[in-house]
C-alpha cells in the first residue's frame, strides 16, 4: 500500500507564492516548528493541571481550586514562577553538561512528534522507516538523563539516574519489539501507512484486528512505555522516599521545568504512538451502520487523533494514581522474566497468524 502525497492548503499557498523554493521550504518549515511546539507545549500545561485533578479526585479531594474556576489557571501560575527563579549548578558541577542534559532530554519527543499524523494531511514528515526512527530516539531521553544525574555531583541524582539507565535500557527492548510486531502486523515502517492498514470498522484497530494477540500487544505497550516514560508505579528512578528527588535533585527554576516539561510532552508522544499503532490513529470510529458511520465521519480526522490520545493519557495517569510502586529488582524481574519472553512469544504468534492467512497485512 503506498501512502498518498502529504499536502496541505496552507504549504500549497506558500509553495504557489512564494517565487524562490528555499524561501519557501524555510517558511514552512519555521510553520511546522511553531505547529509542533504549540503542541507540545500547550499539552503539558493542560496535563499538569489534569494530573493535579486526576490525582485528587483518586484520592477523594479538590486538588488546585485557588486561581480562576476551578484552579484551572494554577498551572500558569507555577510557570511564571519557575520562569523567574534562579538557576544555578551545586559546587563541583559539571556546569556545560549539567545545562545541556535538559535540553538533550526534550530532543527526542519532539523528533517524535514530528513524525506523528494528526490528521492525513497534518503530518511534518511522513518518513518511511518512522518506527525505527522512533525506537532510535528514545535514547537521547536515557541519555539526558545519565547526563544530569552524573553532572549534578550529588550521589542522590547519580544513583537516581543510574537506575533510571538501567530500567530505560533494559524496557526499551520490549518497547522496541511490540513496535515492530504492528510494522510485522501492517507490513509498513510508516506511521501514516499503519494508520491506513486499520482502515474500515472499530474492528480494523490493531488492538482487535489481530485476534487476542493485539489486546495483549496493547497491554504490554502499556507496561513497557510506562516503564520508559518513568511513570509511577515504575518511578524508580525518582523513588521521593528513597532518593530525595532522584536524578534532577539539584535542578531548579528553568532547568528543572525543562525536566518536568519533558515528561508530559513524552507523555503526549507516547499516547499518540499508541493511538497510531493500536486505536487507528485519525481515523474515525465506525459501527458498520450507514447513518451512524456517516455521522461520525464528518468529525475531523484530528479531533478524533486527539481525543483517542486523551483517553490514553487518561489511562496512564490512573496507571499511576492506582498501583503502588515495585521494588528495583521486581521492576527489573518484570521486563526480563515476563516482558520479553511474552513479546518473543508474541512475534512468533504475529507470524503464525499471517502465514496462515489469518490477518492480511
Amino acid at each position: 500500500m503506498m501512502t498518498p502525497s502529504i499536502t496541505h492548503p496552507i504549504g500549497d499557498f506558500i509553495r504557489a507564492n512564494v517565487p524562490i523554493p528555499e524561501l519557501a521550504y524555510l517558511i514552512n518549515a519555521i510553520i511546522c516548528i511553531v505547529a509542533i511546539c504549540t503542541v507540545a507545549f500547550g499539552a503539558a500545561m493542560v496535563l499538569v493541571y489534569m494530573e493535579r485533578k486526576v490525582c485528587a479526585h483518586v484520592q477523594c479531594r479538590l486538588g488546585p481550586m485557588r486561581l480562576g474556576p476551578h484552579g484551572c489557571i494554577q498551572t500558569v501560575a507555577d510557570t511564571i514562577k519557575l520562569f523567574f527563579k534562579e538557576v544555578y549548578a551545586p559546587n563541583g558541577a559539571d556546569k556545560f553538561l549539567f545545562y545541556l542534559a535538559p535540553m538533550v532530554l526534550l530532543t527526542a519527543p519532539f523528533m517524535c512528534l514530528s513524525m506523528i499524523p494528526f490528521d492525513h494531511n497534518l503530518q511534518v514528515a511522513d518518513i518511511s522507516v518512522g518506527i525505527p526512527l522512533i525506537i532510535a530516539v528514545n535514547g537521547f531521553g536515557i541519555l539526558g538523563i545519565l547526563l544530569g544525574g552524573w553532572a549534578s555531583n550529588n550521589k542522590y541524582s547519580l544513583l537516581g539516574s543510574l537506575r533510571s539507565g538501567a530500567q530505560m535500557i533494559s524496557y526499551e527492548i520490549s518497547y522496541a519489539m511490540i513496535l515492530l510486531f504492528v510494522v510485522m502486523m501492517s507490513g509498513s515502517c510508516s506511521l501514516q501507512e499503519i494508520t491506513l492498514s486499520q482502515s474500515g470498522n472499530l474492528f480494523d484497530w490493531w488492538i482487535f484486528k489481530a485476534p487476542g494477540i493485539g489486546f495483549l500487544a496493547f497491554l504490554m505497550f502499556l507496561i513497557s512505555s510506562t516503564a520508559e516514560l518513568n511513570r509511577a508505579p515504575f518511578d524508580i528512578a525518582e523513588a521521593e522516599q528513597e532518593l530525595t528527588g532522584g536524578y534532577h535533585t539539584e535542578y531548579n527554576g528553568l532547568a528543572f521545568a525543562m525536566f518536568y516539561l519533558a515528561e508530559y510532552i513524552n507523555l503526549v508522544t507516547t499516547s499518540a504512538i499508541a493511538t497510531v499503532c493500536f486505536l487507528g490513529g485519525y481515523l474515525p470510529l465506525s459501527f458498520g451502520y450507514a447513518p451512524v458511520d456517516h455521522v461520525l465521519a464528518i468529525v475531523p480526522g484530528f479531533i478524533w487523533f486527539f481525543g483517542k490520545v486523551f483517553a490514553m493519557i487518561w489511562v496512564y495517569m490512573m496507571l499511576r494514581w492506582t498501583f503502588v510502586r515495585p521494588r528495583v529488582d521486581q521492576l527489573m524481574g518484570l521486563e526480563w522474566k515476563f516482558l520479553l519472553p511474552v513479546n518473543l512469544l508474541l512475534l512468533a504468534l504475529g507470524a503464525v497468524f499471517i502465514s496462515l492467512g489469518w490477518i492480511v497485512p
